[in-house]
C-alpha cells in the first residue's frame, strides 16, 4: 500500500500476522476458512482507510493538492462587494474636471470621443510644475476606503504624459493654502505612463498610500502630470473590492503580493478548515506565510495534526493582522515522522467570511538528493562579445572563467529575440515569440496553456522562486505562474528609489538567502535575472567604479549628452548634431561601453560570492547552475559596434522596436553567454565551438538533465547529450523572431531570422506601409556572411540571389509553421501595470 507506512500495520498488522501464521501451518481448505473468518470477524475490508495519504518525498506544495483536501466551513459571504465600473464608451456625466482654480493652472477639459473620455491637461505656471497637469473626479456614496483594494484605469496616449495618480476627497478650502495648494485631502500612488498610443491598464492601490483622514471616502480623483500640454483618453475606471478575487469559491489559490513579494496563497473564508491527509516524513516541517487582506478584523490561524483518530494536536496558533507583510512561519512536525496524520489549516475571525491566506504551505523532509537544485541565472543584457570568458580584452568575468573550468561553455549561443520580454517568454516556454502571439497592446503575458519552466519544475516537486530586477521577466509576462516565491525588486524601497539598479545582483542574492532560511528544503529551482549592466549610462558601484572610465571621461560624456539633447533632442547615433558640435561618437559610446564593462565586473563578482556561499553551505555539489542572458549588449549599453564604423552603416540598420530593421542575430544584439555547471555530472573545461544553440534550448535541457518529462510542444531541443557526452544530438539552425500585432488588421508584423552555419538571413514579414521611407529595408530578406563579417553590418543579398531564394522560402515556411502552432495556445489578456513595475521599467530605459 503506497504511502500507508506504519499506520497500516498498526490498524491491520495483528490480523494479517495471524492469517500469515495460519497459512504456513494449515491445509488449503483450512486457510480459506480462516480467510473468510478474518473478513467477517476482523473486518479486513476496513483496513483500507481511504485513499493513500499525500507524501513528501520531495517538497509537497499543499496548495497544489486542493482537490485532495476536505473543506469544512469556509462559506463565501452572501453579500460580497462587487467592482464598480465606469465605462467611457458612453457619456459618464458624473465625472467632472478637478477644480484647480486656486492654482495657476489652465482648467482641465473633458470631451467624449467614440470610445473614451478625452482629458486635456491645462498648462501650469513654471513656479508650480514645469509642464501641464489636470485631473477629474467623481462623487462616491460615502464608501469605507479600507474596503477597496485598488483602482484600475484603462487609458492611452501618444503625448508626453509622465504620470498618473490617485487622490482622495476634495478639500474644503475657500481660499488658497500656501503650504498645500492642491484641492484634495490625500495624495495616493503615482505611476509612470506609457506613451505609445497602446491601451494600458494601470493599477493604483486604494488603501495604503497617502495620509489617512477621518470619515468616509467621498471623492475618487485621478490626476495626470505631463511635460507639455497633452491629452489622455480614458476608456474605463474600475474600483476593485478586496474580497472580489475570492468570491468565486469557498477555498482556492490566488497570487498575492506583500512587501514586494508575490506568493501563491491558499485561501479560505473564516470560519474555515482545509484538511489534508499526509504521511509526515523524517524531519518533517511545514513552512507557510500567514496573510490577511485588512487589519480589522484580525485572523487567528491554527495548524493541528491528529493521528489514529486521536485528539488534534495544535502545532501553530497565532492571531495575525499585518496586511503589508507575510508572516513567515515554520512548524516542526518531526515528532510525527512516519505517521499518517490529518493536517488541518484552520482560520477564525470575529467577522464571518473574512479571507485568510496561507502563502506557499509546503511540507518537507530531508533533502531529496536524487534531484539537483537548479539555479537559472540570467545576466540581463550580457553580451558574450564583452566578457573575458569569451576572450574580451578587459577582465570583466574572472569568476565565470573559473566556473568554466568546472563546467561547459557554448561558444555560439544566441537569444531568440532582441530584448527582455519576448526573449524571456521564449526561453521560459521553449516557444518562439510568434507562437506565443506577438505583442498586442505592448504588455502581453504568455498564453495560459503554454507551460513555463517554473510550472514544469513545480509539478516535478521542486520549490520554486524567482528573483528578478526586470518586470518584463516576471509578472508583466505572466511568468509568476508556478512560482512559490516571486520577488520583482532589487531593493526593499524600490518604489522610493529605483535608481540603484547597478547593485541588483547584490540585493537579489540577499533576498535569495533570506528565502533559503525560510524555505530550507531541497530540491529548489531558482531563476535570477539581474540588471547590473542594463542601463549603462553612469558609473557602477565601488570598487568597480572608475575601473574602465575615469571621472573626467564621465564628466565629458555627461556634458556632451546635455549638449546633444539641447541641440537635437536626443543622442541618436545618426543625428547631424555630432558633426555640428564636434563631438566624437566613438568616444561617447566608448564611455558607455566602459560603464557596461564595470557593471559586468560587478555582477561577475557577486555571482562568484554566491557560488562561494553555496560551496560553504554544502549545496554546491548538488546544484545545477546555468548562466545565460536574454539579449546582448545593444539594448543595454548603446551602439559601440556601429559608432566606431567610419562611415556609418546604412540608416536602415537603425534599431527600431516596431519592428527591428537591423538583424537580430548581430552579436551586439543576440550573442549571449551560455554556461552549464553540475559537479560530478557535467565534465569541466568543455567548450563547444561547433554547434550553434539558443536560449530556447535551455528548458528542455534542464528538464532532461534532472529527469523530468519534456513539454509536449516545444521548439528547442535538449543539449543534455552534448553536455553529458552521451546519446545523439543533431545540430540545427537557430531561429529568432519578434512580432507585434497590427491593431487595425490583426496581422503580425516583424522579423523572423535564421543563423545557419556561415549564413545569417533576416526576413521582414508584413512591412509597415506607414513607416518613413528612410527607415524601410531595401529588400524583404537581408543576407549576411558571418565568416567575412561576424558583426553583420552589411547585407550581401545582391551577391547571392540563390541563397536569398533559399532562405526566403525557408523562413516563410518557418513562419507558417509558427502560425499553425500558435493555434494550440490561447492568447492571454494584457497584464495590469502597477506603479512599482512602471517605475522599474522607466529606470531600465523601457519607458522614456
Amino acid at each position: 500500500m503506497v504511502g500507508a507506512g506504519s499506520d497500516y500495520h498498526r490498524q491491520c498488522g495483528t490480523p494479517m500476522k495471524w492469517l500469515t501464521a495460519v497459512r504456513h501451518r494449515s491445509s488449503p481448505i483450512q486457510w480459506i476458512v480462516a480467510l473468510i473468518t478474518l473478513v467477517v470477524v476482523f473486518g479486513l475490508a476496513a483496513c483500507d482507510s481511504g485513499p493513500p495519504p499525500l507524501t513528501a518525498e520531495m517538497p509537497l506544495h499543499l496548495e497544489e493538492h486542493l482537490e485532495a483536501a476536505t473543506i469544512v466551513g469556509s462559506e463565501v459571504p452572501s453579500e460580497v462587494p462587487q467592482p464598480v465600473v465606469w465605462s467611457f464608451d458612453e457619456m459618464q456625466p458624473d465625472w467632472k474636471p478637478l477644480p484647480l482654480g486656486q492654482l495657476d493652472v489652465e482648467p482641465t477639459q473633458l470631451a467624449q470621443t467614440d470610445d473614451a473620455l478625452r482629458v486635456t491637461l491645462g498648462k501650469s505656471s513654471p513656479g508650480l510644475y514645469k509642464g501641464a497637469l489636470g485631473g477629474l473626479y467623481v462623487d462616491l456614496p460615502a464608501w469605507t476606503r479600507d474596503d477597496w483594494a485598488h483602482i484600475e484605469v484603462r487609458a492611452r496616449t501618444p503625448d508626453k504624459v509622465r504620470e498618473i495618480g490617485l487622490a482622495f476627497n476634495l478639500a474644503d478650502k475657500s481660499e488658497a493654502d500656501d503650504e498645500d495648494p492642491f484641492p484634495f485631502l490625500s495624495l495616493g500612488e503615482l505611476a509612470p505612463v506609457v506613451n505609445d498610443s497602446t491601451v494600458q491598464t494601470y493599477s493604483l492601490r486604494a488603501d495604503p498610500s497617502g495620509g489617512p483622514w477621518d470619515g468616509p471616502w467621498l471623492q475618487l480623483i485621478i490626476l495626470f502630470l505631463a511635460e507639455e500640454p497633452s491629452s489622455v483618453d480614458i476608456l474605463s475606471v474600475t474600483t476593485v473590492p478586496k474580497e472580489a478575487a475570492y468570491a468565486g469559491e469557498a477555498a482556492g489559490v490566488h497570487s498575492e503580493v506583500r512587501n514586494h513579494v508575490y506568493g501563491r496563497a491558499l485561501y479560505a473564508h473564516t470560519p474555515g478548515r482545509v484538511e489534508y491527509r499526509v504521511l509526515v516524513p523524517e524531519a518533517g516541517r511545514l513552512d507557510v506565510g500567514l496573510g490577511v487582506l485588512r487589519e480589522e478584523p484580525p485572523v487567528t490561524f491554527r495548524v493541528t495534526a491528529s493521528s489514529d483518530g486521536g485528539e488534534p494536536e495544535p502545532v501553530l496558533e497565532e492571531t495575525y493582522d499585518d496586511r503589508e507583510s507575510w508572516g513567515q512561519r515554520s512548524v516542526d512536525l518531526s515528532h510525527l515522522a512516519g505517521k499518517t496524520v490529518d493536517l488541518v489549516l484552520e482560520a477564525e475571525s470575529p467577522r464571518p467570511g473574512t479571507v485568510a491566506l496561507w502563502a506557499a504551505p509546503t511540507l518537507t523532509g530531508p533533502p531529496a538528493l536524487e534531484k539537483p537544485n537548479v539555479i537559472f541565472y540570467i545576466i540581463d543584457g550580457a553580451g558574450a562579445e564583452y566578457m573575458s570568458l569569451y576572450g574580451y580584452n578587459r577582465r570583466t568575468t574572472p569568476n565565470l572563467e573559473r566556473l568554466a573550468v568546472e563546467g561547459a561553455v557554448f561558444e555560439r549561443a544566441y537569444s531568440n529575440s532582441s530584448w527582455t520580454r519576448p526573449s524571456t517568454a521564449s526561453f521560459m516556454t521553449s516557444l518562439q515569440h510568434s507562437v506565443l502571439g506577438g505583442f498586442k497592446g505592448g504588455f502581453n503575458v504568455v498564453p495560459h496553456n503554454a507551460l513555463t519552466m517554473a510550472q514544469h519544475m513545480h509539478a516535478g516537486g521542486y520549490q520554486t522562486a524567482v528573483f528578478t530586477a526586470n518586470p518584463n521577466a516576471g509578472k508583466l509576462s505572466g511568468l509568476e505562474r508556478g512560482v512559490d516565491f516571486h520577488r520583482e525588486t532589487w531593493s526593499e524601497f524600490c518604489y522610493l528609489d529605483c535608481e540603484n539598479y547597478e547593485e541588483s545582483s547584490k540585493y537579489l542574492h540577499e533576498a535569495f538567502w533570506k528565502w533559503r532560511e525560510t524555505y530550507p528544503a531541497e530540491p529548489y529551482w531558482v531563476h535570477f535575472q539581474t540588471v547590473d549592466i542594463h542601463n549603462s549610462s553612469r558609473p557602477t558601484v565601488p570598487p568597480f567604479a572608475g575601473t574602465f572610465v575615469s571621472f573626467d571621461e564621465h564628466k565629458t560624456r555627461r556634458d556632451w549628452a546635455i549638449r546633444l539633447v539641447d541641440e537635437a533632442g536626443s543622442t541618436s547615433l545618426y543625428s547631424e548634431a555630432w558633426e555640428k558640435l564636434g563631438i566624437s561618437r566613438s568616444f561617447y559610446f566608448s564611455v558607455k561601453q566602459g560603464f557596461y564593462d564595470e557593471g559586468m565586473a560587478h555582477n561577475d563578482y557577486q555571482l562568484g560570492r554566491l557560488v562561494e556561499r553555496l560551496k560553504a553551505t554544502g549545496e554546491w555539489e548538488n546544484t545545477l547552475l546555468i548562466v545565460g542572458s536574454d539579449h546582448s549588449i545593444l539594448a543595454a549599453a548603446g551602439l559601440m559596434d556601429l559608432a566606431k564604423q567610419d562611415p556609418l552603416p546604412p540608416r536602415w540598420n537603425k534599431r527600431s522596436l516596431k519592428p527591428h530593421h537591423s538583424p537580430m542575430f548581430r552579436p551586439a544584439v543576440s550573442r549571449i553567454p551560455l554556461l552549464f555547471v553540475w559537479p560530478g555530472h557535467i565534465q569541466g573545461g568543455q567548450r563547444f565551438s561547433g554547434p550553434v544553440v539558443s536560449m530556447i534550448d535551455v528548458l528542455p535541457t534542464i528538464l532532461d538533465l534532472v529527469g523530468l518529462p519534456l513539454p509536449e510542444v516545444m521548439q528547442g531541443q535538449s543539449l543534455a547529450p552534448v553536455l553529458l557526452g552521451e546519446g545523439e544530438w543533431e545540430p540545427r539552425p537557430v531561429i529568432l523572431d519578434e512580432f507585434r500585432v497590427d491593431p487595425e488588421t490583426g496581422e503580425l508584423r516583424g522579423l523572423i531570422e535564421v543563423v545557419d552555419g556561415r549564413w545569417g538571413a533576416s526576413l521582414e514579414i508584413n512591412p509597415d506601409p506607414e513607416e518613413p521611407l528612410e527607415q524601410q529595408r531595401p529588400v524583404p530578406l537581408l543576407l549576411y556572411d558571418l565568416w567575412d563579417s561576424p558583426v553583420a553590418l552589411y547585407s550581401v543579398h545582391e551577391e547571392h540571389p540563390d541563397l536569398v531564394e533559399k532562405y526566403t522560402a525557408f523562413l516563410e515556411a518557418q513562419f507558417e509553421a509558427h502560425q499553425a502552432l500558435a493555434q494550440y495556445f490561447t492568447p492571454a489578456e494584457s497584464t495590469v501595470l502597477t506603479p512599482e513595475q512602471l517605475e522599474m521599467l522607466r529606470s531600465l530605459g523601457y519607458i522614456q
